[in-house]
C-alpha cells in the first residue's frame, strides 16, 4: 500500500513538474481575448530565455521584439527583459504574471487584467537547440577574432524548429537588429528559412544553407552569407559564456 502511494506520489509530481515545460516554439492567439488578425507573434523559450518577434502578414513588416529571462513556479511566471522595442523602459525590469499552462495553451495575465493565449507550435529538439551568443568570427584573412559577450551582444535562440537572433545593448537599451524563422539542423547541415527581418522585410522568404559542427559545446557555424562572402563563426551557450551582471 504504502509503494503504490508513493508511486502515485512520484507520477503526480513528474507530471506537474513537466507540465511548467514551456520550453519550445509558441505563437500568440488572442490578446485581451481578441483573436489576434493580420499580425503574427512567435516566441521562443530555452535554457531560462525568450524572445519573441512580430510582423504584419500583409507586406511582412517587422512591428516589435523582446527578450530576456524568465522563470515559471506554479503559476507565477517572470519575464526580465534584456530588450523590449515597443517599451524599452522596462528593459531590466522583472514583470510579473499569473500563468495557466493546459497541454499546449498557455494563458499569461498581469496584475493590471491584461492578458495573452498562447499555442505551442513544436517542442521538437535536436543538435543546435539551445540560447546562444556568439563569441568568435574570423575575419575577411579567415583569422578567427574572440569575442567576450558583455552589454553589448548578439544571440541566437533556438527551440521548437524556429530561431531569432538579436544584436542589442542592454545597458543602453539600444537595439541593433533581429530576424527569425524555421529551421532544420541535420548531419552538419543547417538551412535557415527567414519568416521575419526587421532590417529589411525583402528577405522574408530567403533560404540559407550553412555547415555546423557542435565541438567542446560550441557551435561552429560555417559558410556563405546573404551577399555571399564567406562567414566562420563560433557561437557559446549563452548560460556559459555571458558573465555580464544582471
Amino acid at each position: 500500500m504504502r509503494s503504490t502511494l508513493c508511486a502515485m506520489l512520484f507520477l503526480f509530481f513528474l507530471a506537474a513538474t513537466t507540465a511548467q515545460n514551456i520550453e519550445g516554439a509558441w505563437q500568440m492567439t488572442h490578446k485581451n481575448g481578441d483573436a489576434i488578425k493580420g499580425t503574427e507573434y512567435i516566441k521562443i523559450y530555452q535554457d531560462g530565455y525568450f524572445a519573441f518577434g512580430g510582423k504584419q502578414l500583409h507586406g511582412n513588416r517587422f512591428t516589435d521584439t523582446g527578450g530576456g529571462e524568465y522563470t515559471l513556479n506554479d503559476n507565477h511566471y517572470t519575464e526580465t527583459p534584456d530588450f523590449y522595442t515597443a517599451a524599452p523602459e522596462k528593459t531590466g525590469k522583472k514583470q510579473e504574471y499569473s500563468a495557466t499552462v493546459t497541454g499546449n495553451k498557455m494563458v499569461l495575465q498581469q496584475k493590471n487584467g491584461d492578458t495573452e493565449t498562447w499555442k505551442r507550435i513544436s517542442d521538437k529538439k535536436d543538435d543546435l537547440t539551445g540560447n546562444w551568443v556568439i563569441t568568435g568570427r574570423a575575419n575577411s584573412e579567415g583569422k578567427l577574432h574572440q569575442m567576450t559577450p558583455g552589454d553589448r551582444r548578439t544571440i541566437k535562440i533556438l527551440s521548437g524548429g524556429r530561431f531569432q537572433w538579436v544584436a542589442f545593448n542592454s545597458a543602453t537599451k539600444e537595439f541593433h537588429g533581429t530576424g527569425g524563422g524555421t529551421y532544420t539542423a541535420k548531419n552538419g547541415k543547417y538551412t535557415e528559412n527567414i519568416t521575419f527581418f526587421s532590417r529589411d522585410n525583402s528577405r522574408v522568404g530567403a533560404s540559407l544553407e550553412f555547415n555546423y559542427e557542435v565541438k567542446d559545446g560550441k557551435w561552429h557555424h560555417s559558410g556563405k552569407s546573404s551577399k555571399g562572402k564567406p562567414i566562420y563563426e563560433i557561437w557559446s551557450k549563452y548560460s556559459e559564456a555571458y558573465t555580464g551582471e544582471k
